[in-house]
């Protein structure tokens, strides 16, 4: 499987996605086995609100790679109804134009509920694609907003779409914008409003400093007709090559969650909800229970009813 994947082959790359999203056992041990063998890729991170052209942009920095040669990943986050736990997982029916390219390998996925804008295995199915001799890797997130800055420390630069006349501009530029972008692209430039919009973007920039020193620059893009995308992909290989992004603070981030997700494989579910259904009634503090469930953790027990 191993070198199935190494060689490129989408079948082994389609199966070991589905083991990593489903968390499954033989996903740990593969992408372990896969990890001296990543690093290579360009990872390219793209939000911004809906309705911005996040999908159509990806599919036209598809295209534009492809020209040079290389071979691209897209991993698209879809959102996960918070009733049935389902999402459309639309972006492959909008890049059916990539379908017979075997050079284009497209992974939907559903965040599941994980806040960040990414699914959890977001960051594991990267180092897949990367070690399976993808060049670049586009990750298009659900959308932004205050939770929504988790792409920002997973890609080597993270691109933020918008476009006029989406309401208060100012006001969505502070939702945490500012702080994860590394490109700003305003899209659909053809339509009125686009120089307000760089004015205030403008503006903003000038009163931020970003402690790495960098000014995101500024690129108007009409993606549906492939206006501006390839000085957008030199702005994103710009920022990548400055070396700004620490990535150990990404890793301390995941390490954290790896170890939490360890955890909790030890704990049924069946004795999650029943003692919380016990500190719920009172029956029970919720102080005395965790202390018990690290000494079964300590001893080596798994914590069941």
């Amino acid at each position: 499987m191993i070198e199935r994947i190494l060689s490129g082959e989408v079948r082994a790359v389609a199966r070991a996605a589905t083991w990593i999203e489903n968390r499954s056992p033989e996903a740990r041990n593969l992408l372990s086995a896969l990890f001296p063998h990543t690093g290579q890729a360009l990872v390219l991170g793209i939000t911004g609100p809906p309705g911005a052209g996040k999908s159509t942009l990806t599919d036209q920095l598809a295209r534009h790679l492809r020209a040079e040669g290389g071979k691209v990943g897209i991993i698209a986050v879809d959102p996960s109804s918070p009733y049935s736990g389902g999402a459309i997982l639309g972006d492959r029916i909008r890049m059916q134009a990539h379908h017979s390219d075997p050079g284009v390998y497209i992974r939907s996925m559903a965040t599941r509920g994980q806040l960040g804008g990414l699914a959890a295995a977001t960051g594991d199915l990267a180092l897949l694609l990367d070690a399976a001799g993808f060049s670049t890797i586009l990750i298009e997130t659900v959308g932004v907003g205050q939770d929504e800055v988790e792409i920002a420390g997973l890609a080597d630069a993270a691109l933020v779409v918008l476009v006029p006349g989406m309401g208060d501009d100012v006001q969505a530029l502070k939702a945490g914008i500012m702080e994860i972008a590394d490109v700003f692209v305003l899209n659909k430039a053809d339509q009125p409003g686009i120089d307000k919009l760089e004015q205030e973007l403008q503006f903003l920039l000038g009163l931020a400093h970003r402690p790495d020193g960098w000014v995101p620059p500024v690129v108007r893009t009409v993606a549906s007709q492939g206006e501006g995308v390839g000085e957008v992909l030199e702005r994103a290989r710009e920022f990548a090559r400055t070396g700004r992004r620490d990535r150990a603070v990404w890793w301390e981030r995941r390490l954290r969650e790896m170890l939490r997700e360890q955890l909790m494989e030890r704990l049924s579910a069946s004795a999650l909800a029943g003692a919380a259904q016990q500190v719920a009634a009172r029956q029970r503090d919720p102080y005395s229970i965790v202390a018990e469930w690290m000494e079964r953790i300590d001893s080596g027990k798994p914590i069941s009813d």
